[in-house]
């Protein structure tokens, strides 16, 4: 695989930003397999958690050394602490991932632009944005993943044990309602159509964010929105989530033979 920090200047952020981009290579390394494809690589979108930055998944986890032989590229984009939201108090982050990085990817890098090549994925509060990217816009991908993902935002901000920071809640949002808008992933679950990317939920049974995940599946099942559901033991940690994120790639609708 290439790793590259792609540092640019973001029209909807109105300042530079970075992202960490893992491009398939053909030829293997010593000890790692290599996959290249024939025409564009398929992309993966993966998100980082509240805490994170664009560097997280290749520091925390083997993703590069998971994907070398899949022939998938990686896009990691940095999004602070907005939770992929056009932020009250700061920046237009939704608008930044969902219009302007797709665009800035293939201006940059030879990818798939086919519904069937595209994917998001993430963990805590990127899994809340991958699962808000997809349900936004289902035209646009083929699958996604949340990992421990913060899928019931609205139950957060005033919970008794784990509630968002309050400061992040102002920035993002302030006193704007978020139930029932499409910042609120339960109801965009709620009122979405048949033509859905396939859709993957994991978390923890120990993790604080589980009875959210519950809440978000058990809307799933009583909207007949078909579900791949992975509860098992495991904590809000990247032991858990570096295991995970191989069974999401194992799950990816990706062609698995040498030609495409």
């Amino acid at each position: 695989m290439a790793r590259i920090r792609c540092d640019f200047f973001s029209e909807a952020l109105g300042m530079g930003t970075s992202m960490t981009v893992l491009l398939p290579e053909r030829s293997p390394a010593i000890g790692v397999a290599g996959r290249g494809v024939d025409g564009d690589p398929p992309v993966l979108y993966l998100l980082h958690g509240l805490s994170d930055d664009d560097t997280i998944w290749t520091r925390r986890t083997s993703i590069e050394r998971y994907v070398a032989a899949l022939g998938l590229a990686v896009v990691m984009p940095q999004a602070a602490r907005s939770f992929y939201s056009d932020e009250t108090h700061g920046n237009r982050y939704w608008t930044f991932l969902s219009d302007e990085l797709p665009e800035v990817c293939h201006s940059f890098f030879r990818l798939s632009t086919r519904r069937q090549d595209t994917f998001v994925a993430g963990l805590s509060m990127g899994g809340y944005g991958a699962m808000k990217w997809a349900l936004r816009d289902p035209g646009r991908f083929a699958a996604a993943a949340s990992l421990s993902g913060a899928l019931d935002v609205t139950r957060r901000r005033d919970h008794p044990t784990a509630p968002v920071d309050p400061a992040v809640w102002h920035t993002v949002w302030d006193d704007r309602e978020v139930t029932g808008t499409d910042a609120d992933t339960i109801a965009l679950l709620e009122r979405a159509g048949d033509d859905l990317p396939a859709l993957y939920v994991a978390c923890g049974t120990e993790d604080f964010l589980y009875e959210d995940n519950l809440r978000f599946v058990d809307t799933a099942r009583r909207r007949g929105v078909p579900l791949t559901v992975d509860f098992s033991p495991g904590a809000h940690d990247w032991a858990y989530w570096d295991a995970k994120i191989q069974d999401v790639l194992a799950w990816l609708p990706l062609p698995r033979d040498a030609s495409r």
